[in-house]
């Protein structure tokens, strides 16, 4: 695939640099020749200095037969501009820009342009590890793709579940657990990993609030020949 990069700061010159690794070829744009030295050799040939929303500049890094485009200069305007005539202008499938302000970050969202707000992700990851079990903290996603499709939550284990497999508790709820913290550890959650009092789910629903895990007041069902509740 051929992609282009709006940006060689040391996001975009990082992300230049792994493409390449992956096998794919890469055109980075940036208005400060002296940005083009963060790129390796092979990569610094295919810089384009110029303003990432032009199409001309655009066309010279090959947007026209470019798969995806990335959108991560320090201009929260310039991303979303550039990203706009990107997807609109050229067709380009995969797009995303690189937000500051988490407030216009969801607002271009809505409007079908994937943005990654670094400021506000950031900053919710410290508060969460800051202050935990909070709820003001925890109440909006730990994680959510850029459609809003799905956004990871964490939960702690409801009532009665404990002893209960993983697979279980999916089946109860449109949910999917995706990996538990265990006294400080953490556990992959596969369906037959055993649930203990105390563990920490991250979960996958669809929405930004995804539905509440049920309880199961009379706890799990016991199985014959497993006294302990655990695998």
């Amino acid at each position: 695939m051929h992609i282009v990069i709006m940006g060689c700061g040391r996001v975009g010159s990082t992300l230049a640099h792994t493409l390449v690794d992956l096998g794919h070829t890469v055109a980075v744009i940036d208005q400060d020749p002296e940005a083009f030295r963060r790129l390796r050799g092979s990569v610094s040939k295919h810089a384009v200095r110029g303003a990432g929303h032009d199409r001309e500049v655009l066309m010279s890094a090959g947007i026209d037969r470019a798969g995806a485009f990335a959108a991560v200069s320090n201009g929260d305007n310039s991303n979303i501009i550039a990203a706009r005539v990107a997807r609109e202008a050229f067709g380009v499938e995969n797009v995303v820009a690189r937000i500051y302000d988490p407030r216009r970050a969801e607002v271009y969202q809505r409007l079908g342009i994937p943005t990654v707000a670094t400021v506000r992700w950031t900053a919710d990851a410290f508060l969460r590890r800051m202050v935990p079990g909070d709820d003001r903290l925890t109440a909006g996603p730990e994680w959510q793709d850029a459609s809003g499709t799905l956004a990871m939550n964490e939960a702690p284990l409801p009532k009665g579940w404990a002893g209960a497999r993983v697979g279980e508790l999916e089946e109860a709820a449109p949910l999917r657990v995706v990996y538990l913290v265990r006294r400080g550890r953490i556990v992959l959650a596969g369906s037959d990993v055993r649930l203990e009092e105390d563990d920490v789910l991250h979960v996958v629903g669809h929405g930004r609030e995804p539905d509440s895990l049920p309880e199961r007041p009379d706890g799990p069902p016991r199985v014959p020949g497993d006294e302990t509740g655990r695998g």
